[in-house]
């Protein structure tokens, strides 16, 4: 798969592996594009539209649209919004981009009422570490109450409902990242 910002290499990469490798490429893509100024965002969504058919890429374009998600619910002037990137979105990336969206609302409303009270992401969104960055504001999002919701969340909610996404599980991708089994 070749994204439209990346040069071709001169040497072939590894595949990126659930080991880590899979989950920084798909921040790196997501921050691409939700960039207001980049001009390529439409070709990498085409290129994720793509990857939704062949399940060798399902999971990174799964992983990227939400990144992409996580990204533009923090409202900043930096990044498009999610009303910029929807119609920017093929049929199969809408239907999964509203999947995702239902998803993490379920996730909000467990953790609401099974949880210590969410916190503001005011001080997440205040970090200057660009690497740091990348990582916090991938893996939360912010709510349009101003509080954050995490990939902690999201893990302990499918670990407690056992509901995940359609053919893509939270706490399957972070055991197989730590080396474990999910039976």
């Amino acid at each position: 798969m070749r994204f439209p910002w990346r040069r071709r290499p001169t040497a072939p990469l590894p595949a990126p592996d659930d080991t880590g490798d899979e989950l920084h490429l798909a921040r790196r893509i997501a921050y691409r594009a939700a960039q207001r100024d980049h001009p390529s965002t439409a070709e990498i969504l085409a290129v994720g539209e793509e990857a939704l058919v062949d399940e060798a890429g399902y999971a990174l374009a799964v992983r990227v649209l939400e990144n992409l998600q996580n990204l533009t619910s923090h409202g900043l002037d930096e990044f498009r919004s999610p009303e910029d990137i929807r119609p920017l979105l093929g049929p199969r990336s809408a239907i999964c981009w509203d999947t995702l969206t239902d998803f993490w609302n379920d996730v909000a409303e467990w953790r609401l009422h099974n949880g210590a009270p969410l916190q503001s992401s005011a001080p997440l969104l205040a970090v200057e570490n660009e690497e740091l960055r990348l990582l916090l504001w991938t893996s939360n999002r912010t709510l349009p109450t101003g509080e954050k919701l995490g990939i902690a969340d999201v893990v302990r909610y499918e670990k407690a409902v056992g509901a995940s996404l359609p053919e893509y599980s939270h706490l399957a991708a972070a055991l197989s990242a730590a080396g474990k089994s999910s039976s």
